[in-house]
């Protein structure tokens, strides 16, 4: 991997209360996650690392991390049973999946789990710190830029400062990711949007040129937002997905 630190100019994140933002590393290697904890705690974040499943649920539990680098290939349990277990704890902390596998789907099944991102070994250090910053913004650790962070479009509302979503005033909950498929939808209602256009601007890259991962998320809306309700997503055949109002 390319050892590339990020620009001193670019602007620091933190946590709303101004506080470093915290996150775990996990990863069986010790040289990556000394490599990857000097370059986090370059960004100014509070780091800790784990080279075991076991060892990254305690820490889990205890740092409650704001974001997690974890590996798929650990020695004892995988990261995948690893990410199962924080979501059924009720942790919704987005998590970055890191792995030696190229194989489409494993990425699939990673993201299927429950987590947000993903990079294959070997990957650029300044590209998976542009990746976490990016999962960071799209969680509630940051205030957005917004002129107006409430998007209201029919009964759906949808905050950006607090990331509260109300559907006829029922609240939904949405993890990182989600929130921002659905934040993407809602500032361009009435617009036909490519898989291509969404994975550009939700995971700012694609997968090969596939586009299952945006099919599983569109998905995962659907059962939010639509479950028992009149359309709000539809399907553009050959074209893409829209929002209306019903």
């Amino acid at each position: 991997m390319t050892e590339t630190h990020a620009s001193s100019s670019r602007p620091k994140i933190t946590r709303a209360d101004g506080s470093p933002v915290r996150a775990l590393v996990v990863d069986d290697e010790a040289t990556l996650t000394d490599l990857l904890q000097m370059a986090l705690r370059y960004e100014g974040w509070e780091i800790r690392t784990a080279g075991d499943g076991q060892t990254a649920l305690r820490i889990a539990r205890e740092f409650k991390p704001d974001v997690i680098v974890l590996d798929i290939m650990l020695p004892d349990i995988d990261g995948l049973a690893v990410l199962q277990r924080l979501r059924a704890d009720g942790q919704e902390t987005p998590v970055l999946f890191l792995t030696a596998k190229d194989a489409l789907d494993d990425r699939i099944a990673g993201l299927t789990a429950g987590g947000d991102d993903y990079v294959t070994k070997p990957f650029s250090l300044e590209e998976l710190v542009a990746r976490l910053r990016g999962l960071i913004r799209r969680s509630t650790l940051t205030l957005t830029d917004a002129f107006d962070p409430e998007v209201s479009i029919g009964d759906l509302v949808l905050n950006e400062d607090s990331h509260e979503v109300h559907r006829g005033g029922d609240p939904i909950e949405l993890t990182a990711t989600e929130f921002e498929l659905l934040r993407f939808l809602m500032r361009n209602p009435r617009r036909v949007l490519s898989k291509a256009q969404i994975l550009d601007r939700v995971w700012s890259y694609d997968f090969g040129g596939r586009s299952s991962v945006v099919e599983i998320y569109i998905s995962y809306l659907r059962k939010k937002v639509d479950a028992g309700r009149p359309q709000m997503i539809h399907t553009v055949r050959g074209a893409g997905y829209i929002l209306k109002a019903a």
